[in-house]
C-alpha cells in the first residue's frame, strides 16, 4: 500500500482512522515527493525528526522518482491537469502508485480519480 501525503498529514494530527490504516497495512510505501511534502510543511526540526521516526519506525519503503515515473506523470498533467487542477506533487504520487503496481490510500480523490490506470482506494477522515 502506498499512502498520500494526506493520510499521513492525518495521522500526525491524531487522527485514530487514519492511524488504523497505516498499521493494518502489511507494506507500506510513500512516494520521496510525499516526503518533501512532510518535509516542506513541518515547522522546526523536531517535527523534521519526528517525521523521520515515524516512517523509519513503521518501517515505510521510500519509493524513488525514476525516469518512468517523470514520464507518466507529465502525461498525467498533460491530460488531467486542467480538468482537475491536478499539481505536480499528486501526478508524481500517482505515477509512482502506477508504475510500482501499488494501491494509493488517499482522501484526494478529486485529482485521482481520473486516472483509470490508478488502484485508487479512498479514505474519508
Amino acid at each position: 500500500m502506498q499512502f498520500d501525503t494526506d493520510i499521513l498529514i492525518w495521522v500526525f494530527r491524531g487522527n485514530a482512522k487514519a492511524a488504523d490504516a497505516v498499521d493494518a497495512a502489511e507494506e507500506r510505501r510513500v512516494s520521496v515527493i510525499s516526503y518533501m511534502e512532510l518535509l516542506q510543511g513541518a515547522r522546526d526540526k523536531t517535527e523534521t525528526k519526528n517525521i523521520k521516526a515515524f516512517l523509519s519506525d513503521l518501517a515505510f519503503e521510500m519509493l524513488p522518482l525514476t525516469e518512468n515515473i517523470g514520464h507518466r506523470a507529465s502525461i498525467y498533467m498533460e491530460e488531467y491537469g486542467l480538468k482537475t487542477a491536478m499539481c505536480a506533487g499528486d501526478a508524481i504520487v500517482a505515477a509512482t502508485a502506477v508504475e510500482n503496481q501499488l494501491r494509493l490510500l488517499s482522501g484526494n480523490q478529486k485529482h485521482y480519480k481520473v486516472i483509470n490506470e490508478l488502484d485508487l482506494k479512498i479514505f474519508k477522515p
